[in-house]
């Protein structure tokens, strides 16, 4: 980060999440980007993308040269993602409430072109799942047995209400397969990820410490 970036916390509670998926789970590379059988990675919580370009630097989606740049006027990495501007990014993103719909329907997609293989994977925050449109989505998500679909949740305590029974109950009730574990434990998650779950969607909940911490 190069100054004054309100949503740092964004960045830094997502690094470990971001990276055990691009570095052990997701079926995508820069060489299969646009590949029609690769898994989707799609970030929700777009308004704190720093830590999302360093690992696409640090896997040779974008050159790292490009890092120092962020948020300049001219640079193609800016304060939220850009897909025409950023090679491996599948959506612009960081208006909250969007990704996880929008994963939806691209698992969806897949589904109707007969594309079983890929699997379509998104990250939210916890204060983003305060958002209505999430709630339609996972409630649709959970009644048609999406198998495709993966969410991955960071909680840093930032939601305005928080959830009785902790996040993963949100996507239990609806029928999804859920787990809760350390955000910052890289076997943790990558068993999490990795967890079979047939029949169903799959949520994630990764704890970090809270944002003002």
């Amino acid at each position: 980060m190069t100054g004054d970036e309100k949503h740092g916390p964004a960045a830094t509670s997502t690094l470990d999440v971001l990276w055990v998926l691009y570095d052990r789970v997701l079926r995508v590379s820069p060489q299969t980007a646009d590949a029609p059988d690769r898994d989707r990675f799609l970030l929700s919580k777009g308004h704190g993308p720093m830590a999302y370009y360093a690992v696409l630097a640090a896997k040779g989606y974008i050159p790292q040269e490009w890092l120092p740049g962020f948020g300049a006027y001219e640079s193609r990495l800016g304060y939220h993602p850009d897909r025409t501007l950023v090679p491996g990014v599948e959506i612009g993103s960081g208006s909250l409430g969007h990704g996880l719909p929008l994963a939806v329907g691209t698992a969806l997609g897949l589904k109707a072109r007969g594309l079983y293989h890929p699997r379509t994977w998104v990250l939210v925050g916890d204060a983003e799942m305060d958002e209505g449109s999430n709630h339609e989505a996972v409630a649709f998500a959970g009644a048609v047995g999406l198998e495709g679909l993966h969410v991955v949740a960071v909680d840093n305590s930032s939601a305005t209400y928080g959830w009785r029974g902790g996040l993963a109950s949100r996507f239990a009730a609806e029928g999804w397969s859920t787990l809760t574990v350390d955000g910052r434990d890289h076997e943790a998650l990558y068993e999490a990820f990795t967890t079979p779950h047939p029949g169903r969607p799959h949520a994630v909940v990764a704890r970090v410490e809270p944002k003002d911490a």
